[in-house]
């Protein structure tokens, strides 16, 4: 009787590894998941240690990424990659060598990669030797913000609840103490607000500046949300929305925005 496949999955983000972790028990029963990682250090760690047939690895994590991670690895295990950001599928996975998954992690994607894993595993093909294609991802992550690309959606965590918000759904955030208040607006029915841990300043950084712009220290507004600016004196203005009654500051330092009013 032969033995069933195991897998790591790493991920700084413990309610999305459990999510996966759920995905996978539906998708592919046989799968035993033996461990589970924070961080690309423990993650080489954890398979050294059981060296598990495929590893499940977040592109972005704190300290060792899921890239470096997987040339430690190397063909050791088959490598599936999952990440928030189509950017680095096209310019990289895309090329057919590398199997991903983009968060949100969609359940036909899943199925389609699951496949493709089991079809090697069954005809015995060895694991992919991908180092020189690892390497130039991992030089493309160490580049920094001139290859990061805008964030396309954003993690709340309400309760023991993971939402996940669409960027475009979003009308505004506001720096609100160590948090961000982000108000989106969805359906009628999902409409609402949630406290993030990511600190206001870095969220911006993240996001596209054609779409999302500062209006005061403390609040950045999505353009696409905005009904109409009142001018208050010359020094101040306000932002009114199309959806929503809150009325947001302008600041002196972000007038010059709604000059051509």
């Amino acid at each position: 009787m032969s033995r069933h496949p195991t897998a790591l999955i790493a991920d700084d983000e413990p309610l999305l590894r459990e999510a996966l972790a759920s995905q996978l028990a539906v998708a592919w029963p046989e799968l035993d998941v033996v461990a589970q990682a924070r961080n690309g250090r423990e993650a080489v760690e954890k398979f050294d240690a059981l060296e598990p047939d495929v590893c499940f690895l977040d592109v972005h994590m704190p300290g060792m990424s899921g890239v470096e991670a997987a040339r430690h690895i190397g063909s050791r295990a088959h490598l599936v990659f999952v990440t928030a950001y189509d950017h680095y599928a096209v310019q990289a996975f895309a090329e057919g060598v590398l199997d991903y998954l983009v968060k949100p992690v969609e359940a036909a994607r899943l199925t389609a990669t699951v496949a493709r894993l089991q079809e090697r595993m069954r005809l015995a093909q060895p694991a992919l030797d991908t180092q020189a294609l690892l390497h130039k991802l991992a030089m493309q992550l160490q580049q920094g913000g001139s290859t990061t690309p805008s964030l396309r959606w954003i993690r709340a965590q309400v309760g023991q609840t993971l939402r996940l918000i669409a960027v475009d759904e979003i009308d505004y955030l506001r720096s609100d103490s160590r948090y961000t208040r982000v108000a989106w607006q969805g359906d009628a029915s999902k409409a609402g607000e949630a406290l993030v841990r990511t600190a206001l300043k870095d969220l911006v950084a993240q996001l596209d500046p054609q779409q999302f712009v500062q209006v005061h220290r403390s609040v950045v507004v999505n353009l696409r949300a905005v009904s109409h600016v009142t001018r208050g004196d010359n020094e101040t203005a306000s932002v009114h929305l199309k959806q929503r009654s809150e009325v947001l500051p302008v600041s002196r330092q972000y007038l010059h925005l709604f000059r051509q009013m």
